[in-house]
């Protein structure tokens, strides 16, 4: 037992200070070389429409700070587990040998996913900065996001059901429910849902902390269920986002944008789905379902409702910019409510 809480808090902290180690390069390369989107604000809103509002609110955000601050992430995590890997092989020391969580069974597709993710956002974000791809607003456009988000999936979904033989849920207060070949589209769903989530980058110091009770959330889930290595890996992202968030609370030294936020909510789909713990996900990711769910309801009611608007801007977080809450007031309320419904999450996935 002892052992296990040692395991999962020295990776955490050492995620977390390799990323502070490595921000100072980071920053410099990205304000070096002008990593940041050329012009201000969105040029087309989810609907078709302009988005006026929000490039006022956000026409001194957007330029003079770097885009790609989500390299922060996924490279202390990467940098982390290698750390510990290479510790395990050339030491005799079984102490050592216990505290690499690099496993077959548990780590595997997480990392993977974080990586593949990671990248097809950075990709995006090279794109906005250098204004290519969609001709509209720079980067991939929503479809071929949307795409690869669905590959990725698949590639997951595939070695659950073949590699791992999982094909089922843990359903609070009922028990396991098996859902055989519907566990793919299942799992395809929850990640491109996941995925419009990642709207709730947009406001500093916002995702970073309200990603980091997520996946503290899930490792906690994990180590009651005795999937040590997975508990581990899901502490190592939250260590790694804090090392993030160190630096991006107002005034936001840079973004995490999407290499950041792909990355993370494609990594969460897998982790929730390892624990079977994925019918709670809506509860500890509570923001990451309002955020999208606001700017849903934001179109529809612009389409049916012969422009009328349900938010002065969506998502939701802006909306309270826009009736004058300080951008950390929002910050910090959001992050409220995450701990809040991720501690009520845990506590139904480990009593239900």
């Amino acid at each position: 037992m002892i052992i296990d809480v040692i395991k999962i808090f020295i990776p955490t902290a050492t995620a977390f200070f390799i990323g502070i180690a490595i921000t100072p390069f980071v920053s410099h390369y990205l304000y070096k070389h002008k990593m940041w989107k050329k012009k201000s604000g969105n040029l087309v809103g989810l609907g078709g429409g302009g988005t006026p509002i929000f490039n006022e609110l956000h026409k001194e955000r957007d330029t003079g700070t770097p885009r790609m601050g989500g390299i922060i992430i996924w490279a202390s995590v990467l940098a982390t587990i290698f750390f510990f890997w290479l510790l395990a092989q050339v030491s005799s020391s079984e102490f050592w040998k216990e505290m690499d969580f690099l496993s077959r069974g548990q780590t595997w597709l997480p990392l993977f996913t974080l990586i593949a993710a990671s990248l097809v956002g950075l990709v995006d974000d090279l794109f906005q900065i250098k204004g290519k791809g969609d001709y509209l607003a720079g980067g991939l456009s929503l479809k071929v996001r949307i795409s690869l988000v669905v590959l990725i999936a698949l590639i997951g979904a595939w070695w659950f059901f073949v590699k791992l033989g999982v094909s089922g849920i843990m359903v609070p207060f009922y028990g396991e429910l098996e859902l055989g070949l519907l566990f793919i589209p299942l799992f395809v769903i929850t990640m491109v849902a996941l995925f419009s989530g990642g709207v709730i980058d947009g406001i500093d110091g916002l995702s970073g902390g309200v990603m980091t009770s997520i996946f503290s959330a899930y490792a906690l889930i994990a180590f009651f269920q005795n999937q040590i290595d997975l508990a581990v890996f899901s502490a190592v992202i939250a260590g790694g986002t804090l090392a993030f968030l160190w630096f991006n609370i107002p005034p936001a030294r840079f973004y995490m944008t999407e290499t950041g936020i792909l990355g993370l909510t494609a990594t969460l789909t897998v982790v929730a789905f390892l624990t079977k713990a994925v019918v709670v996900l809506p509860i500890i990711a509570l923001p990451l379902l309002i955020a999208p769910t606001s700017s849903l309801i934001q179109v529809l009611s612009k389409r049916f409702r012969h422009g009328k608007k349900v938010f002065l801007v969506a998502p939701i977080h802006h909306h309270f910019e826009a009736l004058g809450w300080p951008s950390y007031k929002v910050t910090m309320r959001f992050w409220i409510i995450s701990i809040i419904f991720a501690m009520i999450g845990v506590v139904i996935a480990l009593i239900g």
